[in-house]
């Protein structure tokens, strides 16, 4: 077992240091409050390198994490994240039975709820490291044939693995993937996600009747699981987060992009457009109907979505607020402004401080 470094020891108590004031004092609870508190972590630093963040300071932490999140447009609501303590879950099954439970849990009904699901941290002495393999618990396959993908073709490396581990799909174009767990440097175990907690949106429009005939879907809730959690120098490699979609996320992106499912010439055929020539504009034309089938189907079938104006205004009084609050409003513009006539919104009009902030969520290597 690797010993902990002094650089690596006082950088943590920095972090740790830095965190709690922040979050002692947005609870009202800077002082003596919190200056015990960071006598107990410099103990359990000082003694075993490292620390456990108590529940509030989880919860509270991971809400501060969305807000710091500068490729999110939706973090106007980052007090209502719920958070789901799984730390004591501990094997393969305990973790995929927490993960069904966030499927469920966020999903709702349709109504959409944004959670975080978060493991024990990595650590010298928290036992072996755990990363769920699946870039978001729910997605589809992509299948490799010798005509071209059958399915997401971004999915194409990560059902390979499955199949690797033994899982087979119908071969279809919206297979749902399973959880793929990995702890330490076993082997991964794969688990089948029950259909009954997947909530799908069969994609229709109100006026183009022969787009139904495409057979598109998407499913309700997107949950990216392959990041890591860091709040307070204490990093947490599996924490599952989601909020609901914007529709332009699934209809000029996921349906969309030619290296996605490349649906507009498609969806240009339908609507009977000239595709002849560029100048004609269809794939403008397919794209701005396809996000019409998108946001009409989701709200036909009562799945909380947003559109991507909307979106725009509700980050307009993000900024609003968090600088009432007197904190630094962070973005990263080319994340921040939508795939669908960005200039029509008041976001691309405005520049933001790319800066990174803790606590916040990062890459896993």
């Amino acid at each position: 077992m690797r010993q902990t470094s002094i650089i690596d020891t006082r950088q943590r108590m920095e972090e740790a240091a830095s965190f709690i004031h922040s979050c002692y004092s947005e609870l009202g609870k800077s002082g003596p409050e919190a200056e015990r508190r960071l006598a107990e972590i410099a103990a359990s630093i000082g003694s075993g390198g490292s620390y456990e963040h108590t529940p509030e300071e989880l919860s509270y932490g991971a809400k501060m994490a969305w807000r710091n999140s500068n490729r999110c447009i939706g973090r106007f609501f980052w007090e209502t994240l719920t958070i789901q303590d799984a730390r004591k879950a501990k094997t393969e099954e305990e973790i995929a039975e927490a993960l069904l439970d966030h499927i469920d849990y966020a999903t709702n009904e349709g109504k959409i709820r944004p959670v975080v699901t978060v493991f024990s941290p990595e650590g010298e002495d928290r036992g072996e490291k755990i990363r769920i393999r699946n870039h978001q618990l729910i997605r589809y396959a992509g299948y490799q044939t010798s005509t071209g993908v059958v399915g997401d073709p971004a999915s194409v490396a990560f059902t390979d693995l499955c199949h690797e581990l033994g899982w087979r799909g119908a071969g279809s174009a919206f297979d749902l993937l399973p959880l793929v767990i990995q702890i330490g440097g076993r082997v991964p175990k794969w688990f089948a996600i029950p259909e009954h907690l997947v909530l799908r949106v069969p994609i229709v429009h109100p006026d183009v009747d022969g787009l139904a005939e495409l057979g598109l879907e998407w499913y309700a809730v997107p949950i990216v699981s392959d990041m890591a959690l860091e709040i307070g120098g204490i990093r947490y490699t599996a924490a599952p987060f989601n909020g609901w979609y914007m529709g332009t996320e699934i209809g000029a992106r996921n349906l969309a992009d030619d290296f996605r499912y490349n649906m507009l010439p498609q969806v240009a055929d339908k609507m009977g457009l000239d595709t002849s020539r560029d100048s004609s504009l269809w794939r403008d034309r397919a794209l701005v109907e396809l996000n019409v089938a998108v946001l009409h189907s989701f709200k036909h079938r009562g799945v909380t979505i947003v559109d991507h104006h909307t979106a725009s205004k509700q980050f307009g009084h993000f900024v609003q607020k968090e600088t009432q609050s007197g904190r630094p409003v962070t973005g990263r513009w080319s994340w921040l402004i939508p795939p669908l006539s960005p200039a029509a919104t008041s976001v691309f009009h405005q520049r933001y401080d790319d800066r990174v902030l803790k606590p916040n969520f990062f890459h896993n290597d």
